[in-house]
């Protein structure tokens, strides 16, 4: 992994795809129970990931599994980004299975170590997943999220996503109720 340094630390993160990840034996093998790590971590503190609980190691491992296997089929695409070989954030996307639906795909995790927000890590993560959208031909790309994670929802803005729907208070966390928000990047129209 090569990255820019400052003074010996990592002042841009590394963002790999499914292949380098699993071909550099060390961070393999630590991957699975980092992710668990930060996907429990977030959840635990209340980050709209899809779970009410964090998810257990078994889980993490099974959607990880899940994912390596779209990969290789042409069916996904599983970014990871590091600061220092440490795993700071992943996210994916996954091609839908329904045959009239098969040109698209849907950005369903995003997540970054709460210890890196706001270092870019997010920006970074969704960059390379668009480029490998593109790269696959996908044709748009969605995604959704809860209508309170702000910050998520400034940076799919940003990079081009446009809302395309909403169902107001669709999300049910105990009692409290949020917006889903649908977002949407047309690939076809950009260059």
């Amino acid at each position: 992994m090569n990255t820019d340094t400052t003074s010996g630390v990592t002042t841009e993160p590394t963002i790999l795809d499914a292949v380098e990840l699993y071909s550099d034996p060390e961070l393999k093998a630590r991957f699975a129970e980092s992710a668990h790590r930060i996907l429990a971590d977030l959840v635990g503190g209340g980050a709209a990931l899809g779970w009410l609980e964090p998810p257990s190691r078994g889980e993490v491992a099974e959607l990880l599994g899940h994912l390596v296997s779209a990969v290789r089929s042409g069916d996904a695409a599983l970014r990871a980004a590091y600061l220092d070989r440490r795993l700071v954030g992943l996210g994916y996307w996954l091609r839908y299975t329904r045959p009239t639906h098969r040109p698209h795909a849907d950005l369903e995790k995003l997540a970054v170590d709460a210890t890196a927000h706001g270092h870019g890590i997010g920006r970074a993560l969704t960059t390379a997943l668009i480029s490998d959208a593109r790269e696959a031909g996908i044709e748009v790309l969605t995604l959704d999220a809860r209508g309170d994670n702000n910050n998520a929802l400034h940076l799919y803005r940003s990079l081009g996503f446009t809302e395309y729907g909403r169902l107001p208070e669709f999300v049910a966390v105990g009692e409290r109720r949020y917006d889903k928000v649908f977002y949407m990047l047309d690939l076809r129209r950009q260059g």
